[in-house]
């Protein structure tokens, strides 16, 4: 059975979609950058960095750093709009805590901001690994992130679950060797059709969840 879990953090645990969405398309509104829906949904699960790079020749005269900047000055806002966990997410965590499972964190954000945003909902203490973009040198959907997390968990890959929210953190678990679960906070389930299972959100999520890799073993609910 599954020896560990790991979650990805925007869209996954917390629903920062709504704010990411709208920094972003501020981002390319402010600078007159045409862009449409997919543009938008491409930043989702990558390092933002990374994500910029594919579109800054549009940006003549600009940096990565500075419109990484400007997108992140605009979540700040009062304008925006608020954040919360993810439904069923906090219940999760605690059951598989008080449980003995491992937990891992696998971000494409920043150390700081994952400390920040996990300590707003009250989960960042119930993580034994936190991997962010300051660990690695390939964000997703590269498998770096994934492997270094159950490294220092200890664990195998094909031992593991992760859940994601994005294309690019499915493709990295998959390419990792580990299970993964989907949740279509922020994609469809056809953008996430990789996962080995795919749901709504965390609400009435048992353990182990009910993947391939389970589905043949007793039902354990946590």
């Amino acid at each position: 059975m599954y020896t560990a879990a790991l979650f990805d953090l925007d869209g996954t645990l917390i629903d920062t979609e709504p704010r990411s969405h709208e920094a972003w398309s501020r981002l390319f509104r402010n600078h007159d950058v045409p862009h449409d829906e997919a543009t938008i949904r491409g930043f989702a699960g990558r390092p933002p960095r990374e994500a910029l790079l594919d579109h800054l020749p549009r940006f003549p005269g600009h940096t990565v750093e500075e419109l990484f900047a400007e997108a992140l000055a605009y979540t700040a806002l009062p304008d925006m709009p608020p954040v919360g966990a993810i439904p069923g997410a906090l219940e999760l965590l605690v059951r598989l805590k008080e449980s003995g499972v491992p937990l891992g964190l696998v971000t494409s954000g920043t150390r700081a901001y994952a400390r920040h945003e996990l300590g707003a909902v009250g989960a960042l203490d119930l993580f034994d690994v936190l991997i962010t973009s300051d660990d690695v040198s390939r964000g997703k959907p590269d498998p770096e992130g994934c492997l270094k997390c159950c490294a220092a968990l200890g664990v195998a890959p094909g031992d593991v679950v992760v859940f994601e929210d994005a294309p690019a953190g499915v493709a990295a678990a998959k390419s990792a060797g580990a299970d993964c679960v989907a949740i279509t906070s922020t994609q469809s389930a056809e953008a996430l059709a990789a996962a080995d299972l795919i749901v709504p959100d965390l609400t009435g999520m048992t353990w182990p969840p009910q993947t391939p890799a389970t589905a043949a073993a007793p039902r354990t609910e946590v």
